[in-house]
This record gives structure tokens, C-alpha cells and sequence, in this order.
């Protein structure tokens, strides 16, 4: 069943078109007109060694996104003891050592560290959710609730951790919410109705369910997929027994955390998304050390 989850690729850091744009931007709010402390105390042709360095346990995403940030200040830049993105971290774990013009790694450091310190983050946390699940036959993915601008590299990073990817945007898959269905006083056979008229046969069709009556409607409406939205346990299981084998999928959402998920996994779902993966986890404290 998961194999017919969706039919959009997942997000990868070569998939992110925008990369450049991103970082020059990302630079640019931090250097602003100059970096007048480095330019003021080190001479231009001035070169460092130096390494970043993880300050706590968890698991790497963002090397390639690092190493453009300073390429992008100067591209001679040289990069040894690279870690790959999903290498696990402990304090004191090397991440990558670089050497080249101080300037331009000075100039650069705070920006290749936000990017790796979230990154890895949300890699961290989704590898948390991810091994509370073992075994469960349920998958965690993650929800549209990003950063704006940094949504490719965010739900890459989740890929990184072990999760799978929902749609990217509202662009590749179809998902029925009750704000959808107030418009059409809460007709589920008229919404997937239209659905199924409008869009193009690769779309999945999931209709949000917060009822087990609901679950009926979609269900016997057609629906490739539910979700079903803040359900407690015991209508989540009576709800997966209805729909089991009358859709392709089912999804839990809502009230997920670290204490609650594996109970949420035991009732058959296949899919729990978690908005906290990416709205909520910390950064994975990392440092440059000269």
C-alpha cells in the first residue's frame, strides 16, 4: 500500500532550483553593505584552517548547502573530512574542515551554520518520531506547516531523517479540508465528486475526517486516501477497521508528539503526518572552530 502514498518525487537538495538564490539571500541579510569587523581587522589575503564541529547528538543534513555558502563568497574555498548528510552526530564529531581566505569564511560562518543547525535539526527530530514507529508498519511524513522559502530544503532534511514527504505544495496532490467542505455544506460525495471531475488522473484524492460518519462518506464516495484529523485512539482504530482495503491509504494528523505516536502507529494507519518536524524542532547546535 505505501508504494501509491503519492506520486510526486521527494524533495532533494539537487531538486532545489532556487539553492543559489536562497543563499545569496540568506547572505545578503547578513552581510548586508559589508562585514565591517572582518574587513576592518584581516588583511585580504589572509587564509585560515579551520572546522565545524557538532556541540550535540543527532543526525547531519545540510553539508552541500554549507559548502555553497562559502563557495558562493569564494569559490576556492577547499573542503577535507566532509561528513555525509544522515552521518550521525555526537558532541565533538568533525563535520566538515575547510580551509581557503579567512575573509570570506568568516563572512560566510553564521549563514552555513543556520543552514546546518536547522537542517539537521529537523532530521534529528524526524529520526525521533521515525524510530518511535519501528516496526509498526506506519510511516511518518511531514505537512506544508515550513519556513517560507525554505520549504525543499526542510522537507529534504525530513527525508534525511528518515521520513517520507506529503505533497510539496497544493500543486501535487488533492487533500479535502473542513475549510473545502464548509464552502460546500459539508458535501463529501460532492467534493471528491468535483475532484475527481477537475483534476488530472494522477492526483490523489484524501479527504480530512474528524467523524467516523465521514469516514463512511469519503470512503463510499471514493476517496484514494483519509485523514484522519484529531481523532482519539479508539475512534482512530473503529475508523481504520471501516476503511481498511476501501482506500489505498489512511493518515492520522493532529495531537502527534514523541509520547503519543507509536499508540497512534498501533491502530493501522498507515501514514502519520507531523507538523512539529519542521515548525517545531530545535537546531542542532553546531560551531566553526579556528
Amino acid at each position: 500500500m505505501h508504494a501509491h502514498r503519492r506520486q510526486q518525487r521527494d524533495a532533494t537538495p539537487q531538486d532545489v532550483g532556487s539553492l543559489p538564490h536562497t543563499i545569496a539571500i540568506a547572505l545578503q541579510e547578513d552581510l548586508g553593505t559589508g562585514d565591517w569587523t572582518t574587513e576592518s581587522l584581516i588583511p585580504p589575503e589572509h587564509t585560515t584552517r579551520c572546522a565545524i564541529i557538532a556541540q550535540a547528538e543527532g543526525v547531519l543534513c545540510g553539508v552541500q548547502v554549507a559548502q555553497q555558502v562559502f563557495w558562493h563568497l569564494d569559490p576556492e574555498i577547499r573542503f577535507t573530512d566532509c561528513l555525509s548528510d544522515g552521518a550521525p552526530l555526537v558532541s565533538g564529531t568533525v563535520v566538515m574542515r575547510l580551509e581557503g581566505n579567512t575573509r570570506a569564511i568568516l563572512k560566510g560562518e553564521r549563514t552555513a551554520l543556520n543552514f546546518l543547525q536547522r537542517l539537521s535539526g529537523i532530521a534529528t527530530l524526524t529520526k525521533q518520531f521515525v524510530d518511535a514507529v519501528a516496526g509498526t508498519g506506519a510511516q511518518i511524513v511531514d505537512t506544508r506547516k515550513t519556513t517560507p522559502g525554505l520549504r525543499l530544503l526542510e522537507k529534504y532534511a525530513v527525508r534525511v531523517g528518515g521520513g517520507r514527504n506529503h505533497r510539496i505544495g497544493l500543486y501535487d496532490g488533492i487533500l479535502i479540508k473542513d475549510n473545502h467542505l464548509t464552502a460546500l455544506n459539508g458535501d463529501i460525495r460532492e467534493a471528491v465528486r468535483r475532484a475527481r471531475q477537475n483534476a488530472h488522473h494522477l492526483l490523489a484524492i484524501e479527504v480530512e475526517c474528524t467523524t467516523l460518519a465521514q469516514v463512511e462518506e469519503a470512503v463510499e464516495a471514493g476517496a484514494d486516501g483519509i485523514l484522519l484529523d484529531n481523532m482519539p485512539l479508539e475512534m482512530l482504530r473503529d475508523a481504520v477497521r471501516r476503511a481498511k482495503g476501501r482506500v489505498r491509504f489512511i493518515e492520522a494528523s493532529g495531537g502527534v508528539n514523541l509520547q503519543t505516536v507509536r499508540a497512534i502507529a498501533e491502530t493501522g494507519v498507515d501514514y502519520i503526518s507531523v507538523g512539529a518536524i519542521t515548525h517545531s524542532a530545535p537546531i542542532l547546535p553546531m560551531h566553526l572552530e579556528f
